[in-house]
Parts: structure tokens; sequence; C-alpha cells
């Protein structure tokens, strides 16, 4: 942006005004983040300190692209006092090194809102322990593995192309070289496998990494002997082949998007901190400070961050994310207001009732499990296959050792090595990581971030669907209004819009936004809370809020969710706010339907839109109302008890519960970077409708890995009758073990993408 600026001579258009458009912008911004200013804030959010430097580490969910890394970057140029600014780009993380004797961080931060970048602050950030660096262990075993695969592999060559005695001689040498290699590999490498059979045998059990590791030593003892006794070139490149892809497997399957949490708490929901009113003194407060009867003030768009008692008049409370209620609330002097709701509009003095710790959020997050356990079927299948496959692996190489012995001793030994070397269960073993890792890949892309790959597994055995309504069918903050009345004119409905924006109540404002047309000036403005707001605009006088307010007639029903409107004295009509329903939902219960899927939902608003629900869902039955967070829970766990594979899909704090404790709880949020509640999987909103294509995905995906198990057994059945006849060397057996396991892996990789493809989900690179 900068260099085309410079390009055209256009960089006098900063020197216009050192503040274009600025002041009305930091006035915007008002005291909101006074709270910065509070001692010990910064303290707490600090990663180092001395005397001239203090370091701040941001997360930025706006970062975007790398005009957006260029401008963070340079964030000197535009704030004074700042020493150095990194980006972190994969994590959203931005590092700031500042001057505290120049700038304060109240100042980055509201530096950082005016041009877009707003910081992430929550109380979550004050009491994070901070994480353990990540184990890079596996990254170095895989390094060293495919360092000492591709020599050896180059090594070898002499060997398979071995024509002429000097050829041979030569191929001698390598294979020293190639044992020297195979020593990183075998004792460094291949550890995760022997070692996790060695403590397998300890416990008495056996995992699927037994036969793994006796296929490793297998090979990696016949080669040592060949190379030694001079009798053969060993079979390094099969050993270290096996570990190097092993290991990438392995990774593949553990490896998810980290950059995302799964496990956050209502404490990333909460402000760090609030304003405490001392006599007639404000002054910032760390929210975990705040301590009973405190006098708090708080303003529009603050979270309540603890029971409280309302000590003004009234205010309008925004509930929805605890209770799921999509209407506001008119709270009025005395009433108790609970923690995580919103004020709206008017600021609102109010007294605290309860510390954060005790408050309503804390005991509505403490509902959800403490955890849930899941044992992969494929888990226990590979274990179960394992106990056997290493039996009759055993028993058929010595066997053929047995039989062999008596009759061609070095047949003998190269049937017993041929059969470990050919039945090792590798195959079978990746089967499912590759799968599952390259499903994992695929969909997030295409916005569905799942934990791990158990979530895959579960999503397969999915029978019932339970959605909440508000922020998960519906799209939050976008509401319609149906009128019902009298025909309006283009200047009537100017001066209706003109009149609802200058009120400060929610359900005005979301009229005025809802109505096409112009803004005109209005006069004789005059709002009486709870009851409506009346002015003069474009020469007509208009009345917006109750019936009795409008002067409708008696029969006209009145309800939170209608506007009644009087022009110039004459009662006209009403408009019926509504919740606007996703793009494509009418489809996807068509779908889920189609696939003998039950459904449910669950709604913390009134059943005003029963019609349009059942509408929707083609069924009036298990659609529920009003329901409560620990309702909405009970209604879960009656569900399991009945049948398995329940799924709840919510976005919400008041949908914490249930989400834990489904079989599958997917959070619906706009961002998701944003606070979900913990989950087994977040999507972004436009990928609801694909819930149907998500559970069709997951089950194609149990077929491949089905087939695979098939194909790998088949394979192992082929392999062994050949090894045990004695006629199948060594070498073409560990040349056959890595290309029937490249082969299956592309199997499955390729078999999921296509899959993929057919349900919609393209697989970006």
């Amino acid at each position: 942006m900068y260099e085309i600026l410079a390009e055209n001579n256009l960089c006098t258009y900063y020197e216009l005004d050192q503040q274009p458009g600025q002041t009305i912008k930091e006035h915007y911004l008002g005291d909101r983040f006074a709270y910065l200013d509070a001692p010990g804030i910064t303290e707490k959010l600090q990663t180092f300190r001395d005397e001239n430097s203090v370091h701040l580490r941001f997360h930025i969910p706006a970062m975007h692209c790398s005009s957006c890394i260029w401008l963070l970057e340079n964030f000197g140029r535009i704030s004074p006092g700042i020493l150095r600014s990194q980006v972190d780009f994969i994590h959203k993380q931005f590092l700031v090194v500042y001057n505290p004797a120049i700038v304060s961080l109240r100042k980055i931060v509201e530096s950082l809102t005016l041009i877009g970048y707003e910081p992430e602050l929550n109380l979550q950030q004050l009491s994070k322990v901070p994480e353990k660096k990540k184990s890079r262990i596996r990254i170095i075993r895989i390094g060293v593995a495919g360092f000492a695969f591709g020599n050896i592999m180059l090594l070898s060559f002499p060997e398979y192309l071995a024509e002429t005695r000097s050829a041979i001689e030569f191929s001698r040498t390598f294979g020293y070289l190639n044992l020297l290699l195979s020593f990183p590999v075998f004792f460094f490498s291949s550890w995760e496998f022997i070692g996790s059979a060695i403590k397998s045998f300890r416990q008495k059990a056996i995992n699927i990494d037994v036969p793994l590791a006796i296929g490793i030593i297998a090979i990696f003892l016949r080669s040592v002997y060949e190379v030694l006794s001079g009798s053969g070139p060993g079979y390094f490149d099969s050993m270290t082949g096996l570990v190097f892809f092993m290991l990438i497997g392995r990774n593949f399957q553990d490896k998810t998007f980290s950059w995302l949490s799964f496990e956050r708490d209502y404490n990333s929901y909460l402000p760090i901190a609030v304003t405490r009113l001392k006599g007639i003194k404000e002054e910032s407060v760390a929210v975990n400070d705040l301590q009973v009867n405190d006098r708090i003030i708080l303003r529009n768009q603050d979270i309540i961050p603890a029971d409280i008692t309302l000590l003004s008049e009234q205010a309008d409370v925004d509930y929805s994310f605890i209770t799921g209620e999509s209407r506001p609330v008119t709270c009025l002097r005395g009433e108790r207001v609970f923690a995580g709701a919103r004020i709206l509009g008017t600021p609102a003095e109010a007294l605290v009732q309860k510390q954060v710790s005790q408050s309503y959020i804390t005991q509505l997050w403490n509902q959800s499990p403490a955890g849930k356990t899941f044992i992969s079927g494929f888990s226990r299948l590979t274990s179960v296959i394992s106990k056997w496959f290493i039996a009759v692996t055993l028993l058929v190489a010595v066997g053929g050792w047995w039989y062999w012995y008596p009759i061609e001793p070095a047949r003998a030994i190269n049937a017993f090595t041929s059969v470990l070397v050919i039945a090792c269960a590798c195959a079978l073993a990746l089967s499912a990581p590759f799968t599952f890792g390259n499903m994992l890949r695929i969909l997030g892309r295409n916005g569905i971030y799942l934990r791990n790959a158990a979530v895959i597994e579960k999503l397969a055995d999915i029978r019932t669907v339970v959605f909440d309504k508000t922020g998960t069918l519906t799209v939050p903050e976008v509401i319609s209004n149906a009128w019902s009345g009298n025909k309006l004119t283009l200047p009537e409905l100017d001066a209706i819009r003109s009149v609802a924006a200058a009120s400060n109540h929610p359900l005005s404002r979301q009229l005025a936004n809802s109505i096409q047309g112009s803004i005109i000036p209005v006069s004789s403005v005059v709002e009486l809370p709870g009851m409506g707001i009346q002015g003069n605009s474009g020469g007509l006088s208009i009345f917006l809020g109750k019936s009795e307010y409008c002067n409708a007639p008696e029969q006209v029903a009145s309800d939170s969710s209608v506007v009644h409107v009087s022009v110039n004295g004459k009662y006209y009509g009403f408009f019926k706010s509504a919740n606007a329903y996703r793009k494509g939902v009418l489809d996807l219960m068509h779908n889920l339907k189609s696939d003998r899927i039950q459904l449910a939902i669950l709604s913390g608003d009134n059943d005003s839109e029963r019609q349009r629900l059942t509408e929707l869902t083609g069924q009036s039955e298990n659609l529920h109302f009003n329901q409560r967070p620990e309702d909405k829970l009970k209604y879960i766990r009656e569900l399991q008890h009945k049948s398995s594979g329940v799924l709840m899909a919510g976005d919400g704090l008041n949908d914490a519960g249930a989400l834990f404790q489904s079989d599958v709880g997917l959070a619906v949020a706009a961002d998701v970077n944003n606070f979900s509640p913990a989950c087994d999987g977040i999507l972004t909103g436009n990928q609801l409708v694909n819930l149907a294509d998500l559970l069709a995905y997951a089950r194609s995906g149990i077929r491949i890995i089905i087939v695979s198990f098939i194909i790998s057994l088949l394979y192992n059945a082929f392999g062994l009758y050949y090894a045990v006849t004695g006629n199948l060397s060594p070498m073409f057996a560990a040349i056959l073990m890595p290309i029937s396991t490249t082969s299956l892996v592309l199997f499955t990789v390729l078999s999921s993408s296509y899959k993929a493809r057919s349900l919609g989900f393209v697989a970006k690179p």
C-alpha cells in the first residue's frame, strides 16, 4: 500500500491532517480500555520487563494476510514508544516491545483497535498457566530416519545392479556404511515402537507396536549378520524406510490444529477489568479483585463479570450467551442480574453480590462433565488383531524354520526371517492414521475443525442430532421484521426508521436496521423507558413501542418481540421481529432425515417460532422451548440412556454442558478464534448446513479403513504363504513390504480425498 502511494506521489495525504478522522474514533473508544491503566494489569499481561522495555504478546484474530503482517511489524511508525513489533502469523500472535516511559499499555491497545487490529483480552489470559514447550523428539526421529533412509537407498544401488567382481567389492564397502547409518535409526528413531512394545510386555499386554518392533528387530539383526559375515548387504533400506514411514504416520495422526483452542473456559469470555466506584471516583480494577458489595459501572456492550444487583432505575440486558434467549430483557432497580450477560444501551450502576469464582457463570460451566473418555474402535480392533497376528506370525516363522532346518538349514533361516519381515503389520497400523489424518486436513481447509481423529470415528455412529436455535440455526444479530397493518408509504417508512434509530432500545435499533430507506432529521424526541419512543420526522408524528403507548386496539396481541406503530395519532399496525435462519437450513434438515437421523431442537427462547421450526424440520415433536442450560444437559443425558450416538450443535455458554455431555459436541462460531465452549469440534457458521455431508464423510472414512484392513490381511496371507516355503528371499520380502505399505497409504489418502470432492469438500492446498 505504501509503495503504491509513494510511486504516485500521494504520500502527502498523511500530511493533510495529523490525525485524519481519528479524533472521532478516539472519542468513540472513550473509556473502553481505561481498565488497562489499573495497577497490576500490565504486570499480569507482560512476558518480560526491564528498566527500559516491556514485552507483551497479544492474540489478534483480525490478522489475515501479508498486508496485516507488514502493517503490524511497522506499528512503531504510527505509535511512538514502540521499540519492536513482530508477528507470528500462524498463531495470530503479535509481540510488542515498548518503552513504558513514552507509551502505556492502554494507548497501545487503543492504537491497535483504531487501525482494525483489536487484541483479544480476557480474564483467561491472566490465569493462564504457561504451557510446557512441546517435545520435538518425534520430529528429530523422523529427520534422522529420513536422512538415513535416503542415503542407504543411494548406497544400496551397487548391490541392486552388481554384475562384476569389482562392483560386488564396492557394494561390500557400502554395506558397512549402511550399517553405520542404521545404528541411529535402530537405537533412536525406532525406540518409539520398540519401547512401546517393551512396556506392553511389562504390563502383560500386547499392542500393535509389538509385531512392528519384532519386524524391525528381525530385519536389523539379519542385516547385521549378513554384512558382518559377508554373506549379503543386508536390508537396512527396508528397515529405515519402515521406521521413517511409520513415524510420519504417527505424526500425521497426532497433528491437530494447534492454533485453535478446544478447551476454552468461561474466563475467556469475561473482561480483564471493570470500573469500580469509590465514592464519586471511578477506578479500574481487575475482575478477580472484585469483592462483594463493590459498586461498579457497566457501559454499553460491557460483559457483567459477577452476579450483581441493579442500582440504576433500569437496564437492557442481553442474556443470549447464557440462556439462549435472543431478545433483550429489561431489568429494573433491585433485580438480580447474573454474570455473563451483556449491558445494552444506557450505562448502569450495580452492586456486586458474588465474587467471580462463585457466580452463576461459574456454576453453569461446572455443570459440564469433568471429561469424556473414548476408546477408538479401530484401536480396539488393531489391539485384538495384533494379539493374534503376533502369535500366528511367530508360529508360522518357527514352523517354517522347524520344517526346513533338517532339510536345508539356509532355507530354514531364509523362511524364518522372510516371514517376520513380510508379515509386519505396518500397513494395518497405518490405515487409520493416514485416512483420518487426511480427512482432518481436508475438513480443516473447509472450516470444520475437529479435535482429533477419534471425533471422526464417533461422527460415523451419530444417530441423533440436537440443535440449539439461537446463534446456531439462526444468524447472530440478524433479525427480520414482518409488518402487519396498514400499507406504509416510503415517507412513512423513512420517518419510522429515523425515529427508531434515535432510540437506545435494542428492538428499536434492530427495527431501524431492518427497514430499507433513508435516515432523516428527527425532532421533539421523547423516550419513556419500558414504554416506547416518540418523535417528529418528515412532517409526521411517530410513536413506537408497546401497544398501550401507541393506542393499539385491545384485541391486538402484544409480546416482547412486537413494536407497535402510531402515525399522527392513528394506530397503523406492528412489526414482529423474528430470527433470520441460516441459508440452507431447510435442506440440512431434509438431508439429515433422509439419512434416518433423529432431530431435536432446544431453544432458550419462547415458542413464538414453533410454526417456523415445524416447517423447517418437518416435525412438530422434539421441539423444546424455554430451555435453561441445565434442561439442555438433562435432555442430552436422557437421549443417551435411550440410544447411543448423540450429537449436539450449539454456540453459547448455555450449551456448554450439553456440548460436553453429548457423544460429539460441535460449537458453531462466526470466528473460530473467538470464544466457544469446550467441544469436540468447531464449525464456521456457513459450514453448519454441511453437517449431513460431514456425517456421510465420516461413515465413508470408516469404510475406507475397513477395505484397507482387508487388503492388508490378504497381502499378509499371500506373503506368508510364499515366505514359509523358503522361496521368498528376505531381500524381496523387504522390498515388497514398503511397496505394499506405500500403496495402501496411497489408497487411503486418495480414496478419502476423492470422497471429499464428491461431497463438496474441496481439498485446498
